[in-house]
């Protein structure tokens, strides 16, 4: 059985908030994000929107339906929710995207009601069901099934939250705009220049521009946001 709680001073580093104020802090549930890739809606109501100071006002933001993930109203305090989520406030009139800083920490940011209708998410698998259907699996945890297959690991399907279909997408590849998940360039942004031991059994490097500087880090690090430039808004340095 999962744990509602974890020890403070054991919560991942992305959360960014102090590991000495209480001993214990709500553990995410099972869901679309792994524990180190997410967060509760209870922490997000609570450190990061600032809207709640209590779990008495956070059940009765949760319960009053004021809260939005993808589009879709959630009211469990232990949600994960996690980078590229769209956090929605109908309530404020408020919309935002989970990013991560380039010290590894999740961030808030504000974006338009255009925006806040798209996600860009990672395939991460495919699955071959019967009937030779495909199904991508997404790196937030939705599956979804597509009639042609022309889709490759690393690419980004642009997904519409109003439909629940896919709008756009975008191949990994050279000239792909891409956000840095994971490892030394976490946080930064930046086009492919080169992709490095694509067909050998090593773990497939990219060479990628950032900073005005060409950086490598692995394929696995890097999330495709865009073809020419990002289709979202970013973090300000």
């Amino acid at each position: 059985m999962v744990k509602n709680h974890l020890k403070r001073l054991t919560i991942p580093k992305s959360w960014g908030i102090g590991k000495k104020k209480t001993k214990w802090i709500a553990r995410p549930s099972p869901g679309p994000h792994s524990l180190k890739e997410s967060m509760t809606l209870n922490l997000l109501l609570k450190e990061f929107l600032q809207y709640a100071k209590n779990k008495t006002e956070i059940k009765k933001i949760l319960t009053d339906k004021q809260i939005l993930i993808d589009n879709k109203v959630r009211k469990e305090q232990h949600f994960p929710v996690g980078i590229m989520d769209v956090i929605s406030i109908p309530k404020t009139n408020e919309d935002f995207r989970i990013l991560l800083s380039e010290r590894g920490k999740f961030k808030l940011q504000k974006i338009s009601k255009e925006e806040a209708k798209i996600k860009p998410v990672k395939v991460i698998g495919k699955t071959l069901l019967k009937g030779n259907k495909i199904q991508l699996n997404l790196s937030d945890g939705k599956n979804i099934l597509i009639s042609k297959d022309n889709f490759k690991t690393g690419d980004c399907v642009v997904l519409d939250l109003e439909k629940n279909n896919i709008k756009e997408h975008i191949a990994f590849g050279k000239g792909a705009t891409v956000f840095i998940t994971h490892g030394k360039y976490i946080g930064k942004t930046g086009v492919i220049n080169s992709i490095i031991n694509e067909n050998n059994l090593s773990p497939t490097k990219i060479i990628f521009k950032t900073d005005d500087k060409d950086v490598e880090t692995l394929k696995k690090y890097a999330y495709v946001i865009g073809k020419n430039k990002p289709i979202i808004t970013l973090l300000e340095k």
